[in-house]
């Protein structure tokens, strides 16, 4: 048997000091084996101060009014997902994985945090669901995605969305995640469908650039590769806002 992947974390060489705050929360779903979770195997030396794990029978977490497997949340994963979900539904127990934490210069906090995630799939975990990106995966998908040799791409911590616009032949690119590193989530409106693969590449671009630590500032303008036009940045939202549940980095692609 090959020895578990180490996951790495990597500093953040735009960060300056701000009083954002970051945002973890997962559920993991299993019947779980009465031992230390063994993060260690993953270069993880347990939760970050902050990130609490509490372990809840199944049965009773059902009656919690944010229980993430009703509801349209629930017939999202039951459609998009229907193996996972039936392993989640059917779990006798759950892990909730969640806590709030200072804006940091580095992503340790990550790595401990996803190193005590991966663990827990050792010791009977079968299912992790990700309410801040909207996913539900099995054991073998979650390690697929995250258990990546020299760790996964900062994409693979996001989800990015593409949606129609009532203007006709026109989309909105936006993303939900970023409150993991503490940042606004980004949306790009009015993109023509013909520009839709260039603005996608744009949103990788801007989320990557906020996971190492950026910030945007509101008004600032920002040149397009490749179009000889620039956007400028509208800074929005809060943790109430129904499409993204943090606060939003906005531009609106150029006519």
């Amino acid at each position: 048997m090959s020895s578990p992947i180490t996951i790495p974390a990597w500093q953040r060489p735009h960060w300056q000091p701000s009083d954002e705050e970051i945002l973890l929360q997962f559920y993991v779903f299993g019947k779980f084996e009465a031992v230390r979770v063994p993060s260690a195997d993953y270069g993880s030396p347990g939760l970050p101060p902050g990130i609490e794990a509490v372990n809840h029978n199944h049965a009773s977490l059902r009656q919690w009014e944010g229980y993430p497997l009703k509801g349209g949340m629930g017939r999202m994963f039951k459609d998009d997902a229907p193996e996972a979900y039936k392993l989640a539904l059917d779990a006798p127990e759950v892990m909730v994985v969640r806590g709030t934490l200072k804006d940091s210069p580095a992503t340790g906090y990550l790595r401990d945090t996803l190193g005590v995630l991966a663990g827990m799939l050792d010791i009977g975990g079968l299912a992790i669901l990700d309410p801040q990106t909207l996913s539900l995966l099995d054991a073998a998908a979650w390690r697929r995605r995250f258990l990546v040799r020299d760790g996964a791409p900062i994409r693979n911590h996001l989800l990015i969305m593409r949606d129609a616009e009532p203007e006709a032949d026109h989309s909105w690119i936006h993303t939900r995640g970023m409150r993991k590193f503490g940042r606004p989530d980004i949306s790009i409106r009015s993109v023509p469908d013909a520009m839709t693969d260039h603005a996608g590449i744009l949103c990788e671009k801007l989320v990557e650039l906020e996971a190492l630590g950026a910030h945007f500032i509101d008004g600032q303008p920002l040149e397009i590769d490749g179009l000889g036009a620039s956007v400028v940045a509208h800074l929005g939202g809060g943790l109430d806002d129904a499409d993204f549940n943090n606060t939003f980095v906005e531009f609106r692609w150029p006519e």
